[in-house]
């Protein structure tokens, strides 16, 4: 039997001991007996940029300064050349406000907007798309035993997701190693408060790769892309749009992560193959998550 990830990798993990993530709820099971389960949070935190009120997205409730920078840089409205003078959170009002030193009306940006096919905060603001044009991404190989080695310590990693479910995961990873774990009620909610997390501490992101639990829709390729990060891998499947938009922008992509198997639909160019499938064990029925036997 496997044991549980060493977690001395991780600069960050979720914290399973904060008790507004999660609460027990009593129904009954299929057989009608009594039954108490653990159930995922999900509460609003409106984002303000300045004194403008952007979005109200609906988080499981950690790391909101995250997810409010993460965010505001993934959809372009907060820019490289801006000066974060403080971010604030208020939790009793459940908002979040970034201040800068620059000002800027996003009236115009709000009202064009286009909606994917993300859970939460579905949603691609005005020219978020337009970021992409020009962009390469750095052709970062990639070794499939990284891959192995990652795929094995994050399916063990103690997480929301083991103990709740209705959860998605993300992690930001260098070379074999995992760094910063985040889940959220939104896969693209974990990957703003990675984005938010390498902003707050100035990290490179040319050497860096993302993995996470959720379809690599085209919303999860833009975001990757957009952050700099040259590949993006997931235990789930893809979409055809987020392939093509994969293959544009120089991103490897990498899906179906299960075990010895996985499909690389951009980027095999960038491939590694320095490990023998067949000495890779398959996946133990405990650690598969969502959408492991169908998708």
């Amino acid at each position: 039997m496997s044991t549980l990830a060493d977690l001395s990798d991780y600069l960050l993990v979720p914290d399973l001991h904060n008790p507004r993530l999660s609460r027990s709820v009593t129904g009954v099971d299929q057989m009608g007996a009594a039954q108490t389960i653990a159930v995922i949070e999900e509460r609003p935190l409106t984002i303000y940029l300045n004194a403008q009120e952007i979005v109200t997205a609906m988080t499981i409730g950690d790391y909101p300064e995250y997810l409010a920078l993460g965010f505001l840089k993934n959809q372009g409205m907060l820019k490289s050349t801006d000066t974060v003078t403080g971010v604030d959170y208020d939790e009793e009002l459940e908002v979040v406000v970034v201040r800068t030193l620059e000002t800027a009306n996003y009236e115009a940006k709000l009202e064009k907007k286009t909606r994917t096919s993300g859970c939460a905060v579905g949603t691609v603001f005005g020219d978020m798309m337009e970021g992409l044009q020009g962009l390469t991404l750095p052709a970062m190989p990639l070794k499939t035993s990284w891959l192995y080695a990652l795929s094995h310590q994050i399916n063990r990693t103690p997480s929301l997701y083991l103990e709740t479910g209705a959860i998605h995961g993300t992690v930001l990873c260098e070379g074999p190693r995992p760094l910063v774990y985040m889940e959220d009620v939104g896969r693209h909610n974990a990957v703003d408060k990675i984005a938010g997390w390498m902003l707050s501490h100035g990290v490179e992101p040319g050497n860096k790769l993302l993995y996470t639990t959720g379809r690599l829709t085209s919303e999860m390729v833009i975001k990757t892309a957009l952050m700099g990060i040259p590949a993006l891998v997931s235990r789930s499947g893809f979409t055809a749009w987020g392939v093509d938009i994969a293959r544009e922008v120089g991103l490897t992509l990498i899906g179906r992560m299960r075990g010895r198997k996985f499909n690389c639909l951009s980027g095999e160019d960038r491939l590694v193959l320095d490990s023998d499938p067949s000495e890779v064990g398959e996946e133990e029925l405990r650690h598969r998550r969502k959408g492991a036997q169908d998708d």
